[in-house]
């Protein structure tokens, strides 16, 4: 797989912390070089540091442009809000944001690589879904709803752009042993590995793991695609 990624060039949304992170991280490792895009990101060698929020439509179309040309794009920035209210409890700013960010920023990052990508002659992008995008969670309607959103925003490109040698897939992860969740109260983590039939989180190097499949050649058919990591969870 390094072969199909040495020199090539990415964009990484969210490669602050956590998953973002270890996939820009693993990208670097495979030779490719990459913009790491997002809140306190740090320079490191094989990449350049942008920062950056998602809804900003400049931002991300200077971030795509930052070395020329760009033959992946891998969009992971994205929030969850609030956890615990049922819909008609939920702020509608609280929503909006969610959906802007998740959503809206996925959209415009997407926005900002496809033409890009095309100018280079074809690559691939991988979006962060997640199992909740999948399924319902109770509590969370906008995360969820957000979540659902990039796979159908995910489908839809794929679609779209398959006569241009682009190709669009979708990665679902379900509960990750990110440092931000770590902070988790134990009783609510251990909760939440036994929502997996694997009882356990995903690690973050299992996740980066996926999403570099779809962006090599090796994954040269398969597009519109929504793979879970989630051990299982969307099985039961």
């Amino acid at each position: 797989m390094k072969r199909d990624l040495e020199g090539k060039m990415a964009l990484v949304t969210g490669a602050a912390t956590g998953i973002g992170e270890t996939i820009a991280k693993r990208l670097i490792e495979a030779g490719a070089r990459v913009v790491l895009a997002g809140h306190g990101v740090t320079p490191r060698a094989g990449a350049k540091a942008m920062e950056l929020d998602v809804r900003d439509e400049d931002a991300l179309a200077k971030a795509a442009s930052a070395f020329g040309v760009l033959h992946f794009g891998v969009n992971v920035a994205g929030i969850t809000g609030p956890a615990g209210s049922e819909t008609e409890a939920v702020d509608a700013k609280v929503f909006r944001e969610v959906i802007d960010v998740d959503l809206t920023g996925t959209f415009l990052s997407m926005k900002a690589e496809l033409p890009r990508i095309a100018q280079s002659g074809g690559g691939a992008i991988v979006n962060l879904s997640s199992a909740n995008g999948l399924v319902g969670l109770a509590g969370m309607s906008a995360y969820t709803a957000a979540k659902h959103g990039v796979i159908g925003l995910t489908r839809t490109a794929a679609l779209e752009y398959a006569t241009q040698n682009i190709r669009v897939n979708c990665v679902a992860p379900g509960y990750v042993a990110t440092p931000r969740m770590l902070e988790t109260p134990r009783d609510v983590l251990d909760g939440m590995a036994r929502a997996h039939p694997m009882k356990r989180l995903a690690t973050r190097e299992e996740v980066a793991e996926l999403v570099l499949f779809p962006l090599s050649a090796r994954a040269s058919f398969i597009t519109g695609a929504v793979v879970p990591v989630d051990g299982g969870f969307t099985a039961q």
